[in-house]
C-alpha cells in the first residue's frame, strides 16, 4: 500500500463522517451542489481504482454515497 492511498482514504472517510449531521439535519445544501459533488466523487472512484488506489476508492465511495443521499433528500424536499 502506498502512503498516499492511506491518506486519501482516511481523508475521505472523515469527509463522509462529517456529512452525517447534514444528512440527519433539516437544512440541506442546494440540489446543484449535491449532485455536482456526488457526480465528481463518483468519477474519482473510477480514477483512484484505475490507479490501483483501492482504499482511496473506498474512502471516496463513502463520501460519494453521503452526497448521493443528500442529493436524494434535497430532491425529495423540492417535490
Amino acid at each position: 500500500m502506498q502512503w498516499q492511498d492511506l491518506v486519501f482514504s482516511i481523508g475521505n472517510f472523515v469527509f463522509a463522517f462529517a456529512l452525517i449531521p447534514t444528512i440527519k439535519g433539516k437544512d440541506k445544501p442546494a440540489f446543484s451542489t449535491s449532485i455536482i459533488s456526488a457526480s465528481i466523487l463518483t468519477l474519482f472512484i473510477i480514477a483512484f481504482s484505475s490507479l490501483g488506489l483501492w482504499f482511496s476508492g473506498l474512502g471516496v465511495g463513502a463520501s460519494a454515497a453521503a452526497w448521493w443521499i443528500l442529493t436524494l433528500q434535497t430532491y425529495k424536499r423540492k417535490k
